[in-house]
């Protein structure tokens, strides 16, 4: 089961998430996952199409998505849209923001809405929302991670709940991808 996460970080917290995501993803056996940042030059469309799992990641600004990935999401009409070369294959997408709150609601609707475009699976949280700082998912998301980053270097943030709820996020999708290709 490969499972890849494409994501834009500007300042490094979403980065810094998107690892998380991927200790989550190592955590299932036979489990292979792959990191792809939107900024790294071209799009490697084939490695995306080979994946059985993509995980999207933006941080949000302005209550949306970055600019980066939305140029992504615009920029796959003829390689993956137009063949429905995701159809089918799970997705789900964490975000954060500098505010506790940020409108990260909309960014993860806007992946879910993108990946339902593309036929693919969205898988959201399953982890009740937690009553303090120390706990995973303090923020209450259920589309999928969110966390809030202050304006402060990634080696301090995002705390530590908002990491372990990225890498729930991780460990859940990449269960689900593997129940599912094991009943394909």
């Amino acid at each position: 089961m490969l499972a890849t996460i494409l994501y834009d970080s500007g300042y490094g917290h979403t980065e810094k998430q998107a690892h998380a995501v991927a200790e989550g993803v190592r955590r299932v056996p036979h489990a292979e996952v792959q990191l792809i940042a939107v900024t790294d030059g071209d799009i490697p469309w084939d490695k995306l199409a080979a994946s059985d799992a993509i995980i999207f990641g933006s941080p949000t600004y302005n209550g949306t998505i970055s600019a980066r990935l939305k140029k992504f999401m615009e920029d796959s009409t003829r390689p993956a849209w137009i063949p429905q070369t995701w159809r089918n294959k799970i997705a789900a997408g964490f975000t954060n923001s500098g505010a506790q709150h940020g409108d990260k609601l909309n960014s993860l609707m806007t992946m879910a809405l993108f990946a339902a475009q593309h036929g693919m699976i969205w898988v959201g949280l399953d982890l009740f929302a937690g009553k303090g700082t120390e706990d995973p998912n303090r923020i209450g998301g259920w589309l999928g991670a969110m966390a809030q980053s202050d304006n402060v270097s990634p080696d301090l943030s995002p705390i530590a709940s908002d990491l372990h709820t990225a890498a729930h996020l991780g460990q859940r999708v990449a269960e689900i991808t593997s129940r599912f290709k094991a009943n394909a």
